[in-house]
């Protein structure tokens, strides 16, 4: 079983996931492997890509050592159980149902569900047993809205997806995130689907690039 402290120390390296949505395995396969020669340490395998237990399985006997890999939009127990056996580091889920939570955790899995209101972070708390979460979608109140919780909830980890790109990921770490999920800004559809990879991996540098400049 893979210690969740761990990956979660691991996500916090790679600053920046990938979140991956293909549409079929194969070119999902392409993308990863484009994202992670880039340079990119993590990688999130959305299940609604064909096939996703599949190349999350691929990733993890090719670039175990190399990328930390997550599988995520998991929206039903039975995914969760695919994800697990084809070996995923993490698991994501787009919003917050306790049935989901509750396989996910029982995983012994870093575990994240989305939220967005106080209510429904309030919600995850009330569990005990989740400590990081999606802040998703993050383009609706940006890294002011995520500094504006990061007040009542000092204790909770958040991990923004949706409207990050490589010019404001320094405001958002600065705001307070783990770290961020990045899909369409590192991972265009269009990109993917026409497998234009080196695409993908001059949006991965800049990306790389943005972390450099921290101080």
């Amino acid at each position: 079983m893979t210690d969740d402290r761990d990956v979660l120390e691991r996500l916090r390296a790679a600053v920046v996931i990938a979140v991956l949505r293909a549409p079929d395995a194969q070119r999902a396969s392409g993308a990863v492997e484009a994202l992670v020669e880039a340079g990119i340490g993590a990688v999130e395998i959305t299940f609604t890509t064909p096939g996703a237990h599949e190349v999350i399985a691929w990733a993890q006997q090719r670039y175990a050592d190399r990328v930390v890999i997550g599988a995520g939009t998991l929206t039903e127990p039975a995914q969760v159980e695919q994800a697990v056996a084809a070996g995923a580091h993490f698991l994501v889920s787009p919003g917050y149902r306790p049935h989901i939570a509750d396989a996910m955790v029982n995983t012994g899995l870093l575990s994240m569900v989305g939220v967005l209101t106080p209510s429904e972070i309030m919600a995850v708390q009330e569990r005990g047993d989740m400590t990081v979460t999606k802040l998703f979608p993050g383009s609706l109140g940006g890294p002011a809205y995520l500094r504006a919780l990061r007040g009542p909830f000092p204790d909770m980890a958040f991990m923004p997806t949706g409207g990050v790109s490589p010019d404001n990921l320094g405001d958002w770490l600065d705001a307070g995130a783990i770290a961020v999920g990045a899909g369409s800004e590192l991972c265009p559809t269009a990109a993917i689907a026409k497998e234009r990879h080196e695409e993908i991996a001059q949006r991965a540098a800049a990306f790389l690039e943005a972390i450099k400049r921290r101080p």
